[in-house]
């Protein structure tokens, strides 16, 4: 009897917004960049349409709605968190389409932003999607070849 059946399914993580994938360490907040929140990986967004980077159940909204915590279908948690220093921008220019404890499907819109507003506030854009109890070794296994819709496999 094979034990495989009890192993959980890898699950693709997607890219959560339409733009240029980054390795964590270029993103401009050490908080980020330094691995402490966890591996990951960011986007430079093209438009401001934020999508469920994988299938599971959404934990919690940030009330400033900068940021999301999702919990894969695996267990895993995945943090979303959209800019750089938004949270003082208390959730202006944010709209959140999902609601915490509500199953969700990758790629479903969970949250739309105005670029725009994040800009004129000089506040940072990129998109960071992290995993907050991964080891950093995680991160050799993202595609930042921006070739690909899946960034990696956890």
């Amino acid at each position: 009897m094979s034990f495989d059946l009890f192993k959980k399914k890898k699950e693709k993580i997607h890219r959560p917004v339409k733009g240029t994938v980054i390795h964590l360490k270029e993103v401009p907040d050490e908080v980020f960049s330094s691995g402490m929140m966890g591996a990951g990986f960011a986007v430079k967004p093209e438009d401001g349409e934020i999508y469920a980077p994988v299938s599971g159940k959404v934990l919690s909204i940030f009330p400033t709605k900068h940021a999301l915590l999702i919990q894969s279908k695996n267990g895993k948690e995945v943090l979303i968190h959209i800019g750089i220093d938004t949270v003082e921008l208390k959730g202006n220019g944010f709209k959140i389409h999902v609601v915490a404890g509500q199953d969700i499907k990758a790629n479903q819109l969970i949250a739309s932003v105005d670029l725009a507003v994040l800009e004129n506030a000089h506040k940072n854009t990129d998109v960071m999607v992290v995993f907050p109890e991964s080891k950093l070794e995680l991160s050799d296994q993202f595609d930042y070849s921006n070739t690909n819709d899946v960034i990696c496999e956890i």
